[in-house]
């Protein structure tokens, strides 16, 4: 029988939600009765590139990115630049003086992905919406509706969507799909009541994001704070850090409403490189969810297999332009995650804190 932890240590390899372990015993051969596989995912990066006005790079390349991780140069294994949906006056070509052959060139990209530092269209984003249905959502629960009901609708083709409620409990109304009636009927069928275990219901929604592979999202409908829950927002931001999981706050309050709200959106949203919005009335709220739709459509999808590490907590992700000339630029990202260990666990078993989630070292 392997060892499991044993076996990975001696191997060099860290257990992670980010690296996916499968032990295949095999038993072919008498003197070969089982060997360990290990298939290392990608560390999945979403890097969101602006000026010093908020206007969105495009046209950057692989080479134009250096990636590290606790120092450590990264190779970079896939690159792909978002197909933006938004108006193209807010997006601006990173190499103004290029051809106008060149130009064309990147605005088409070839299909394929990565290929000879050569980019594609992403084709698409998982996205969760997770709702407020707690009693914090009496006085605009019909506006909220409306709000999230354009998002829908505006979102391409290519993205699939679910969309989950919470109050008290967390409620799955639309598992993942590219139907959009279904997610908008699953929106037009809630109602509000009970308290708000948003940190609750928010990891569990990381949770069941954590096993997707690609650019993933969630995007939090909240119009108050958190009274019900039995996890600290650290815990989830940390474990959405480690999966790959953006996460994007639209509050109904104002910031100075809730200062300690506030300061926990702003974290958890910053951690894993998304935004927070404040938006006081309803047309707030619709400019909030159009940002957030212009940012999912312009992220820079990296990834790269790790190098040998021996560090087994919290490990330090850091992107940079690589051309002087491109270093005015902003960069946008999660700055590392945790290194988790690999056990069995149901959702319900995410709200009792466990040696899943490894301490910062």
């Amino acid at each position: 029988m392997i060892n499991l932890q044993k076996s990975l240590s001696t191997l060099g390899i860290s257990a992670s939600l980010l690296f996916l372990l499968t032990v295949q015993p095999r038993f072919a051969a008498q003197d070969d009765s089982s060997r360990l596989h290990v298939n290392v995912v990608l560390v999945q990066l979403n890097v969101a590139v602006t000026d010093h006005k908020g206007h969105y790079i495009s046209g950057l390349k692989p080479d134009d990115f250096v990636v590290t991780e606790d120092k450590i140069p990264e190779k970079i294994a896939t690159f792909e630049e978002g197909a933006a949906r938004g108006n193209a006056a807010d997006t601006v070509p990173a190499h103004a003086g290029e051809s106008a052959a060149n130009a064309v060139a990147a605005a088409n990209p070839p299909e394929g992905g990565f290929t000879n530092g050569k980019i594609s269209p992403v084709s698409g984003a998982d996205i969760f919406i997770l709702f407020d249905t707690s009693n914090y959502m009496y006085r605009g629960f019909v506006y909220a509706q409306d709000a999230i009901s354009d998002f829908v609708r505006s979102m391409d083709d290519a993205d699939k969507i679910a969309f989950y409620s919470y109050s008290r409990d967390l409620s799955r109304a639309t598992q993942l799909t590219p139907d959009r009636f279904k997610v908008v009927n699953g929106v037009r069928s809630t109602v509000a009541g009970d308290d708000a275990a948003l940190y609750n219901s928010l990891l569990l929604t990381v949770k069941d994001a954590a096993t997707l592979t690609g650019k993933k999202a969630i995007v939090v409908f909240s119009n108050g704070p958190d009274n019900a829950s039995s996890v600290p927002p650290e815990d989830v931001a940390e474990l959405a850090q480690s999966t790959g999981t953006i996460i994007y706050i639209v509050s109904t309050r104002l910031a100075q409403e809730e200062p300690v709200s506030t300061a926990a959106f702003e974290r958890m949203s910053k951690a894993t490189g998304g935004k927070a919005y404040f938006a006081g009335n309803w047309r707030k709220e619709k400019q909030a969810f159009a940002s957030i739709r212009e940012d999912l459509g312009h992220l820079y999808s990296i990834s790269y297999y790790p190098q040998p590490n021996p560090n087994r907590g919290w490990r330090a992700i850091s992107v940079r332009l690589a051309n002087k000339d491109l270093q005015k630029y902003h960069i946008r990202t999660r700055d590392g995650y945790s290194v988790l260990q690999t056990r069995s666990f149901t959702n319900e078993s995410l709200l009792t804190p466990g040696p899943e989630l490894a301490p910062r070292q």
